[in-house]
């Protein structure tokens, strides 16, 4: 027979019947690989666990010169002060040539130290409002500012002229009542907005 007249072959290739049944003729060969497909779905994946942050930080550590962790030598630090002077000259020489009548600021000490702290806390208190205007207080930076000087004083503590620590003392002073004067008129301001009693009377004299 030739091969143009061979008749048409027809394989029903259908695993199941019209009914959901399995046909008794499927392939068992054909089976096998969709059920190791189904196996393979089935079975969880292999992830490989990325390094923990930890560990990642304590590679990077690892990684860091022993020089940079530690400090400047001598001569490293009398290097960078003498440069740092010279430089810091140079720009005041520039700021006279340019304002010759100008004032210039006052060199640094302990005490323009201790004046510019207490400066900076008064005006966190509210104290340079202008008259007539409503006070901006910074309450967390002025607790800031007094916890510095605080810092100042116990480091400073046997270090000081007479003058330097009555003047370390009396700035402390008059910035923890103002404090206290401030954070009570807030109170009370609170409380009568509120409509309950006030804290009571102020310990601010």
């Amino acid at each position: 027979m030739s091969e143009q007249n061979k008749p048409f072959v027809v394989t029903d290739r259908r695993k199941f019947n019209l009914d959901g049944e399995l046909r008794p003729d499927a392939t068992p060969s054909q089976e096998e690989p969709e059920e190791r497909e189904r196996e393979q779905a089935s079975e969880p994946l292999a992830v490989t666990p990325s390094p923990s942050a930890e560990t990642a930080a304590q590679e990077e550590s690892e990684e860091i010169p022993e020089e940079m962790l530690a400090g400047p030598t001598p001569e490293q630090s009398a290097q960078a002060e003498a440069a740092y002077k010279a430089t810091a000259e140079r720009l005041d020489l520039a700021i006279r040539a340019a304002n010759p009548g100008g004032d210039h600021p006052p060199a640094m000490n302990f005490e323009t130290l201790v004046q510019s702290i207490y400066m900076t806390t008064i005006v966190q208190l509210g104290g340079a409002t202008p008259e007539g205007q409503q006070p901006q207080v910074d309450l967390m930076g002025a607790r800031q500012s007094i916890d510095m000087l605080t810092v100042l004083s116990e480091k400073a503590t046997g270090n000081l002229s007479e003058s330097e620590q009555r003047l370390l003392e009396s700035a402390l002073f008059e910035l923890r009542m103002g404090f206290l004067e401030i954070t009570q008129a807030l109170a009370r301001s609170a409380a009568t907005k509120a409509g309950v009693p006030g804290p009571g009377p102020s310990i601010v004299r």
